[in-house]
């Protein structure tokens, strides 16, 4: 952080004491509109301009996970860039009561905005109305919760998108062949996400008339996509193509196919890690591309928390006001275009 800058950052036990990890922050106040010349309003003011201070609560998850942990810095990271954020942070976790109990500590504490990254969205979602209802608006990140009432704005990575968008490009490859056989390693198969990934993948092959041959599911890690793509290596002594959901749990997906001395077809992986780009970058490598799923996520919920507390709207956009639902491109990286990528890639 710049020495010139200072920041309190607090790490929020669950309704417990706090814990001061920096120093505060202050910045000017600003007119949520700007006038033009001719006196007329404009939809937005200058969003880069330092505003009045706003007390954002961030609740994520524990950083157990690449993308996980790559979530979690982004956000922090994008909150130390602005003179007018107070970034409060709490403690990292898998648990949804004590996330809930962390929610609560926030409305107590009487912040300006809460942003989350639901364990489970749908049991974070009555407290998430609490702190609405007492209004603090919620920025909701990636899971999404089971009431429109629980979040003022909702921004989302394209899970349905990242299976068209994988399907597609296989069916670039091999659409003109009609017995190719196609293979996917999904993630937790009871995720809400990962069933929106399988579908758009399966809506996607049938538009070229392919099809899922073989499947399994995984569960995230590198030891669970080893096992089940050695179980799906096994099973399928002949594929085309495989899509792996992620990338992440592809370190161990690429070992598995290493460690069983199969290179007769090429993979797709999923989210967008660095060394998944590496791979790519090398031309060695069974895995030819990635689709990304943003890590920045949460970082773009803390930026969105601040103009919704400020009053402000999206600078580029004419609405005076923030949209409720925002959904975050899924795009392909391959050889062609992976050093656009690469630099803000996270490491598994």
């Amino acid at each position: 952080m710049n020495a010139s800058r200072t920041k309190r950052m607090r790490l929020l036990a669950a309704g417990a004491a706090t814990l001061t990890a920096a120093l505060v922050m202050t910045g000017c106040s600003s007119d949520p509109e700007t006038t033009d010349d001719e006196g007329t309003a404009g939809p937005a003011a200058d969003n880069e301009e330092s505003g009045e201070t706003v007390t954002i609560g961030f609740s994520g998850p524990a950083a157990d996970h690449g993308w996980l942990g790559a979530i979690n810095s982004a956000a922090f990271d994008v909150a130390d860039e602005y003179d007018d954020i107070e970034l409060l942070v709490a403690e990292g976790t898998n648990d949804a009561n004590l996330q809930i109990s962390q929610v609560e500590t926030f409305i107590n504490d009487g912040v300006d905005a809460i942003v989350l990254l639901p364990t489970d969205g749908a049991a974070i979602t009555e407290v998430a109305i609490q702190a609405m209802e007492a209004g603090i608006p919620v920025i909701n990140v990636d899971r999404e919760f089971s009431s429109p009432f629980a979040a003022r704005v909702t921004i989302l990575g394209d899970n349905y998108g990242m299976g068209v968008s994988a399907g597609t490009y296989i069916c670039e490859r091999l659409g003109d062949n009609p017995d190719a056989v196609i293979a996917e390693i999904a993630g937790i198969d009871s995720l809400p996400l990962t069933q929106d990934r399988t579908a758009g993948f399966n809506d996607a092959l049938s538009d070229c008339g392919l099809s899922v041959s073989n499947r399994v599911a995984a569960d995230f890690t590198i030891q669970g996509g080893e096992a089940s793509t050695s179980q799906l290596l096994s099973a399928a002594p002949q594929i085309d193509a495989i899509w792996n959901h992620d990338d992440d749990q592809g370190v161990g997906v690429l070992a598995a196919i290493d460690n069983a001395g199969r290179d007769e077809f090429f993979m797709v992986g999923g989210a967008g890690s660095a060394n998944a780009m590496r791979e790519i970058q090398s031309g060695d490598s069974v895995l030819e591309a990635t689709v990304i799923y943003p890590h920045t996520q949460a970082a773009d919920g803390i930026l969105l928390a601040r103009l919704v507390a400020q009053g402000k709207a999206m600078g580029d956009l004419v609405e005076v006001e923030v949209p409720n639902r925002i959904v975050l491109n899924a795009p392909v990286v391959t050889a062609d275009n992976v050093d656009e990528y690469i630099d803000n890639a996270f490491e598994s």
